[in-house]
């Protein structure tokens, strides 16, 4: 444990425990298809390509033997961990027993971890092919470009629109999921502000708000995250459907307390988790790019 854990010895403070401003638990975890595996990666869908009838016209022909196209998705994962350890000393002059507040911030920076590779996947490269070594780079033509009439922007209804326009073509009208979107804070506001969005005005298009936040759109399910990608100083923000995305898991979340005697019988908090993400397929996600004036 580090220095700072005198600031707790015992004086004439309060005794209450509070974990710092962070994002305690995984927002997009539940936006996602999850599954259990092991081994050092997994093949989560075998995909067909798709089909289309012929006309039938000739009595008694041959029987048609179409092609059909084949592959496989895979999910490739990485190891985390966290660990700290707590003085038996520094324990004795404290109010509170500090293990089960350490254990819970390293379970929330765990969760944060998830939706960092979430994220990452969304529009990273992702893995086809019989053993899972084709790389398949992000498709440009999914992008809904950071210009609106040739002016940067921000999160707009004229984006959104194209973003479901995208999502509708590429599953050729068939748009038979929920779709959800992760904005920022800045993409948010940027909403509030649009007249579509606060207008009593477009009947079942207006948004829902929920103690002032927007939690639909457009027919798009909000969630906010403060971890989006920012490249050349615009946001990226996802648009998808829940089949989209895919989130692998080994073993599920290990966390341990144990009392060290190699280490003056120091507390161990010890965290550890096995997980990786891929996009499904192109088409079920789209990349709004946004201009939030950062830096």
């Amino acid at each position: 444990m580090d220095a700072n854990i005198t600031t707790a010895f015992v004086q004439q403070y309060a005794a209450n425990v509070e974990l710092l401003l962070a994002q305690k638990v995984s927002l997009l975890r539940g936006l996602v298809m999850n599954g259990a595996h092991r081994g050092k990666k997994a093949s989560i869908v075998e995909q067909f390509g798709k089909a289309t009838a012929e006309q039938y016209t000739t009595r008694n022909s041959d029987t048609p033997n179409l092609n059909l196209t084949q592959d496989k998705r895979w999910v490739i994962p990485s190891d985390y961990h966290w660990g700290t350890l707590i003085d038996d000393q520094d324990r004795l002059r404290m109010i509170i027993e500090p293990t089960s507040p350490v254990a819970m911030a390293a379970a929330s920076g765990m969760a944060r971890k998830m939706d960092d590779i979430i994220i990452s996947a969304f529009h990273g490269s992702a893995y086809v092919g019989e053993n899972g070594t084709t790389a398949e780079a992000w498709d440009t033509a999914y992008d809904v470009a950071v210009t609106v009439g040739g002016t940067a922007s921000q999160l707009n209804s004229a984006k959104l629109k194209n973003a479901i326009r995208l999502l509708i073509t590429a599953n050729e009208g068939e748009l038979m999921e929920p779709v959800y979107g992760v904005i920022s804070s800045y993409e948010h506001d940027s909403m509030l502000k649009e007249i579509e969005a606060i207008g009593s005005d477009y009947g079942g298009s207006a948004a829902v708000l929920t103690d002032g936040r927007i939690k639909r759109f457009m027919g798009v399910d909000f969630t906010i995250s403060e971890r989006l990608n920012v490249t050349g100083g615009n946001r990226e923000v996802p648009v998808f459907v829940k089949s989209g995305m895919y989130l692998g898991i080994w073993d599920g979340m290990f966390n341990d307390i144990t009392k060290r005697s190699d280490k003056s019988y120091a507390m161990q908090v010890y965290t550890r988790m096995t997980m990786g993400a891929t996009r499904t397929q192109l088409g079920k996600i789209v990349k709004v790019i946004c201009d939030d004036g950062i830096a």
